[in-house]
């Protein structure tokens, strides 16, 4: 029998919440219950390009191309939608908090007219130039290789540490100096210039300016690549999420895409809610967060919950399955799974069992290849939620 859900919880894999949900929408909900909690909010939203960006999922003759998302408002209406994004963030965030706001040359400037009106023009911290090498070369014009990313604060309170995204200065000798050791065994190097001599430890730290050019865009064989073409390096939000928040603070992105920023987010101990409308970055961002395959086990010390949310699926769905018992344990072999009469492999398939309207997950595999086998409850009506190419889904009762 079928049930429908509009919740899914994961033991581990988080320290967050996922929102399958428009940006603006998703906001309405988050003031209610996050107004002032929010350290820190990274947007990576359209730039405005008038393209359709879209993805090819699995292989061969299987292979679907699947739309992520229309980038096509006119400026009048796409200042007005951002300016409501915003908005809503400036409510989220607390009196340490702080935006990166990253775009290109399309908007970047009248976006910062946005951000002056809402944030104030006193709480503008950086534009930060984002320079990278990738793709082909212009001859029209100077080839454009970098994105801006507005860096604005909340007030004066601002939590903003660079000395966390320091790297040691390093053995290198610069400009002619002259190499030391001193009493404490510490390796220096100095220079004596006008009158005064400045000394430099090998140990001491070298903060990055505002221009990046020293985090790579993703090549196409990265091991990082998820196949979302908008997808930001690992590093790039490391260094962000590394300066402008701490551990165990919250950390928002409103436009999720390949789901790095809760990547990173959990990597160092921090608290996430992503958003994304694309049923594509839900699977992305599960995918990552989980691995291919996820049991919580005996030896989760610090478990971190993974909740996504998302709005009920009517999508007509039938499976072929068949419950098997061996010896004291009971599991599910999943055959076959069509969605509107259309036989396609599932891109996503779990265990568990179903408390109201949320999902409890036992066991999932992010990347299934039918048949599957996976185990079911024991002590509870075992559900199978499955998740196509285009993310439908659907939730059966394995009585």
């Amino acid at each position: 029998m079928r049930v429908y859900c509009t919740e899914e919880l994961h033991r581990s894999g988080g320290g967050g919440v996922f929102y399958l949900s428009k940006a603006e929408d998703a906001l309405k909900q988050l003031i209610e219950q996050y107004e002032g909690q929010v350290r820190l909010i990274y947007l990576d939203p359209p730039f405005r390009t008038g393209e359709s960006f879209k993805m090819k999922i699995g292989k061969g003759k299987q292979a679907q191309t699947v739309v992520l998302y229309e980038d096509k408002l006119d400026e009048e209406s796409y200042l007005r939608w951002l300016k409501e994004i915003l908005l809503g963030c400036h409510r989220l965030l607390d009196a340490r908090g702080s935006i990166y706001l990253h775009l290109d040359y399309r908007m970047s400037h009248k976006a910062r007219m946005l951000l002056d009106e809402i944030f104030g023009e006193a709480n503008f911290m950086n534009e930060i130039i984002w320079a990278y090498r990738s793709g082909g070369r212009a001859t029209r014009c100077y080839p454009r290789k970098h994105d801006t990313i507005l860096f604005y604060r909340k007030s004066k309170k601002v939590l903003f540490n660079i000395k966390a995204v320091g790297t040691p200065r390093g053995p290198e000798r610069r400009n002619h100096m002259k190499r030391f050791i001193d009493e404490d065994g510490r390796i220096g190097f100095s220079i004596r210039s006008n009158g005064k001599t400045y000394t430099y430890y090998e140990d001491s730290l070298i903060y990055p300016s505002d221009v990046w050019s020293d985090i790579e865009h993703l090549q196409q064989k990265d091991r990082e690549r998820t196949g979302f073409l908008t997808q930001k390096p690992e590093a790039l939000l490391r260094r962000i999420i590394s300066a402008s928040s701490e551990p165990g603070d919250l950390v928002v992105d409103l436009f999720s895409g390949s789901g790095t920023t809760a990547a990173v987010a959990t990597k160092l101990d921090r608290r996430f809610i992503a958003v994304d409308q694309s049923p594509v970055a839900c699977a992305l961002l599960r995918r990552r967060q989980l691995g291919v395959t996820s049991e919580p086990t005996l030896t989760d010390t610090t478990p971190r919950a993974l909740t996504i949310r998302y709005p009920v699926d009517h999508t007509p769905c039938s499976i072929g399955a068949e419950v098997i018992q061996k010896g004291e344990k009971r599991i599910v072999q999943l055959k076959k799974t069509t969605f509107s009469g259309k036989v396609c492999a599932p891109v996503y398939a779990a265990t568990g069992y179903v408390d109201g309207t949320c999902f409890c997950v036992m066991q999932a595999n992010s990347a299934p290849k039918l048949p599957i086998q996976l185990p079911l409850a024991s002590d509870r009506t075992p559900v199978l939620h499955i998740v196509g190419v285009h993310g439908e889904q659907a939730f059966f009762t394995l009585d």
